[in-house]
């Protein structure tokens, strides 16, 4: 049904349902530590996966007792012994950070089925003279608050899945480490169930509700690519005929976007280009804040 790209034994790809990838890291020996090829297939797969029209949702998972234990810290040792220190080249230059994922701006949803109820979750750099730097700092701020934030970055601390979940914020739902997969995929089902166009539209507007204001957000939202697509795609209109009719909606694939466009749907071929749709979208916004200035003044109080 699918054909992924090709990659190594330290990923397995796996479709456990329509319209989702399961993918799982295979370094049980070694706790499934990052290499450098388990990065670059992530890397592949992930791209791939975001250009794939008919798959909708992905799962992350781990193979053996853990999810990922993060880094692989004897060659990072080798590495730093040897002199070859590059980590600030490094992290710039990988686009998108830890595993091909922590600094990914992906619009389709993806989740992470880490060990059930006895999972531990730990950022323990500082405890070996390293940073968190590939985007754990900015995200976990984001999620927990800057003071709960702060306890576990600069402690190095551990947390149980349940002080993830109740304390820290950024775990979903704790359930029995037999049932963590399936469980994940429970709620990629759940996702699948719904227009893949208003799913990803959503989702974009979440990252973008990251890096802008309220307002602004709202704005590069609803002019973006993904907001055009549904409201002049096929989906909008079969979810508001199933309403009517009483019936579950018969969803499609979404259509792919035109190439040169990049998640915020602003070209990036070209700088004139880019130039040229925002002083579109300028005028876009001057023209809905002069009509919503003209509604106001007519309006009955």
């Amino acid at each position: 049904m699918y054909s992924p790209p090709p990659h190594s034994e330290q990923l397995i790809v796996s479709f456990p349902d329509e319209h989702v990838m399961l993918l799982t890291l295979n370094r049980p020996k070694s706790r499934n530590a990052m290499t450098p090829q388990m990065q670059r297939d992530l890397e592949t797969v992930l791209d791939w996966f975001s250009e794939e029209s008919g798959l909708w949702v992905a799962i992350v998972t781990g193979a053996g007792k853990l999810f990922c234990a993060g880094a692989d810290l004897v060659e990072w040792n080798k590495d730093q012994q040897s002199g070859k220190i590059e980590e600030q080249e490094r992290l710039t230059a990988n686009r998108n950070g830890f595993g091909s994922i922590s600094r990914r701006q992906l619009i389709k949803p993806l989740i992470a089925a880490v060990n059930g109820e006895d999972a531990k979750f730990a950022l323990p750099e500082v405890k070996r003279g390293v940073v968190a730097g590939a985007g754990g700092i900015p995200r976990l701020f984001q999620i927990a608050g800057h003071h709960i934030a702060a306890e576990m970055l600069l402690t190095g601390k551990t947390v149980s899945a349940s002080e993830a979940h109740k304390r820290f914020g950024f775990v979903n739902k704790v359930v029995p480490s037999s049932e963590v997969v399936l469980e994940a995929i429970r709620v990629a089902q759940s996702i699948v169930a719904n227009s893949p166009d208003a799913v990803q539209c959503t989702k974009h507007a979440l990252l973008l509700s990251q890096k802008y204001n309220p307002e602004e957000a709202f704005l590069k939202s609803t002019f973006s690519a993904e907001s055009n697509r549904v409201y002049k795609g096929g989906n909008i209109k079969e979810g508001l005929k199933a309403f009517i009719e009483k019936r579950s909606p018969a969803w499609k694939n979404p259509s792919k976007f035109p190439i040169g466009l990049n998640f915020e749907g602003s070209r990036v071929s070209t700088k004139s280009r880019k130039h040229k749709f925002k002083k579109k979208i300028y005028y876009v916004h001057m023209y809905f804040y002069r009509n919503l200035s003209h509604r106001v003044g007519h309006c009955k109080l």
